[in-house]
Formats: structure tokens, C-alpha cells, sequence
């Protein structure tokens, strides 16, 4: 009796990634990242929503007071730079795994990164250059230090 035919091995999917270990740093970066956003996100929903009244809090004046610190800001951009970076890597992780032909990969690379660093962008832009003080603005709606700089 003879042993089974084995059939050749899958032709390795080339990533296109020129430096020495780049899965190893990607594996390392998911872990350490995916650990700095469960402290992020969950002193996030704590405050957010543990601390004070809630959900219902959230509004606005909310927002604004929150981003009037500098360590919210940076916290928040934190989060989102992390969370779509993690979330980017592993959806190209699937692309490797699913997208069999070449072509049909680098497209979904190039539109995943695209829109990675399109959220990135705007993220960014609406964390930094938020305004909590907006002119003609409906007084009732904005935080009380408005009315301070205002006035």
C-alpha cells in the first residue's frame, strides 16, 4: 500500500511589505493596540455614561465642555487613530485570506486604505478644530464658559 498523493501547498500570497518581520510587528501592534483601547473606550463609556446622568447628558454643551480639556482631545484622537488603524490592519488581514487573485487584493488594499485614512482625516479635523463657542449660535444651546467669552 502506498502512501496519498499530497497536493502542493498554496502559492504564498505575497504582501507587498519590503521590511524584515512586518507580520510580527503587525501581530505585536494589534495586541498592544487592542490593550490601549479597552482602557480607552471603557473610561470613555464610564464617563460618558456611567458618571453623571447618562445618556441624556450627551448633547452639545456636553461635547464642548468635555473638549474645552486638551486631554480629551488627545484621548479621543487617540481612540480613533487606534481604533482605525487595529480595525485596518485586521480587515487586511481578511483581504490576504480571501482576496485569492492579486489584482482583486490590491484594489480592496488600496480602497480600505483609502478610507482609513479618510476617517482619520476628518476625525481629526472635527477633534481639533471644534469650536465650542460657535457665532450665532443659539445661547441656550451652548456650554456656560460660552457666555463668559462671549461677553
Amino acid at each position: 500500500m502506498t502512501a496519498p498523493q499530497l497536493s502542493a501547498p498554496h502559492e504564498r500570497i505575497r504582501t507587498g511589505r519590503m521590511r524584515h518581520n512586518a507580520e510580527r510587528w503587525s501581530w505585536m501592534f494589534m495586541r498592544i493596540s487592542g490593550a490601549i483601547l479597552m482602557l480607552l473606550i471603557f473610561t470613555h463609556l464610564i464617563v460618558n455614561l456611567v458618571l453623571g446622568e447618562g445618556v441624556s447628558q450627551i448633547d452639545f454643551a456636553f461635547v464642548a465642555g468635555k473638549w474645552a480639556a486638551w486631554y480629551w482631545q488627545v484621548a479621543d484622537f487617540l481612540m480613533l487613530v487606534l481604533a482605525l488603524i487595529h480595525g485596518g490592519n485586521g480587515m487586511r488581514l481578511l483581504i490576504n485570506d480571501y482576496a485569492h487573485r492579486t489584482t482583486t487584493r490590491k484594489v480592496l488594499h488600496s480602497v480600505l486604505g483609502v478610507a482609513v485614512v479618510a476617517v482619520i482625516v476628518l476625525g481629526s479635523l472635527v477633534i481639533w478644530t471644534f469650536d465650542p463657542c460657535p457665532v450665532d449660535a443659539d445661547p441656550s444651546l451652548l456650554p456656560g464658559f460660552c457666555a463668559s467669552v462671549a461677553g
